[in-house]
């Protein structure tokens, strides 16, 4: 039996967890003359949070190593041929996903990220992976690249990108989510807007937090 893809990324991933580690302080340090107060505001508002990010632009942001699984997980057990993602950073949930979408036969992994340089080191690193053929990175605001040319029939959706536009994000892919699809929030909490509407009763989700910062939706109607 062949190994799946996921196996064979195994020292590309470890490696991009661990650069994920060492950064963390420097990632804490641009982040030091901001209050908590300051940068609980900025993660919530829908323009601030640009200078939130331009501060952590060589941060890696990664998800957790299983956060990392659990989209290889659904990308499979989905057998999703169509996943959207919003947020890329350096590309290692991107991965993941297409791992998952090789492992399926194939598809179409769209993915969108506003600092270009994060961009420039998520090609890399599919490059490295073998993955890239499957990914179309769109550079730019999500609002206007995740706006158009989008698959018929979405199965999966990652949130990982600036959480203030989280409703919005949703509202681009909404009417393209097949029943079932899944939507995968990192760091949803700080999102109290988008929580509240995918939690809301008839909302045509059912949602449950997972694990200690993820909140997973599935489409049913």
């Amino acid at each position: 039996m062949t190994n799946p893809t996921i196996t064979s990324l195994a020292p590309l991933l470890d490696r991009l967890f661990d650069e994920d580690e060492a950064a963390r302080g420097a990632t804490r340090a641009a982040l030091a003359d901001v209050s908590d107060a300051d940068r609980a505001r900025m993660m919530q508002s829908k323009t601030d949070y640009r200078d939130l990010y331009a501060r952590l632009k060589d941060a890696p942001l990664a998800v957790s190593r299983e956060t990392g699984s659990l989209l290889y997980m659904l990308a499979r057990c989905s057998r999703a041929k169509a996943i959207i993602e919003f947020g890329t950073s350096f590309g290692i949930s991107t991965l993941h996903l297409a791992a998952g979408l090789r492992d399926n036969g194939g598809g179409r992994l769209i993915t969108s990220e506003f600092e270009p340089s994060k961009a420039a080191r998520a090609r890399e690193n599919l490059r490295d992976g073998g993955l890239i053929d499957l990914v179309d990175i769109r550079e730019g605001d999500a609002l206007k690249t995740l706006s158009v040319d989008l698959p018929n029939q979405i199965d999966l959706v990652l949130l990982d990108g600036a959480k203030a536009l989280y409703p919005e994000i949703l509202d681009l892919v909404e009417n393209r989510l097949r029943p079932g699809a899944i939507i995968v929030a990192d760091n949803a909490d700080d999102s109290p807007d988008y929580l509240a509407r995918v939690r809301r009763p008839g909302s045509g989700y059912m949602s449950t937090p997972f694990a200690d910062d993820v909140e997973l939706s599935v489409r049913i109607s």
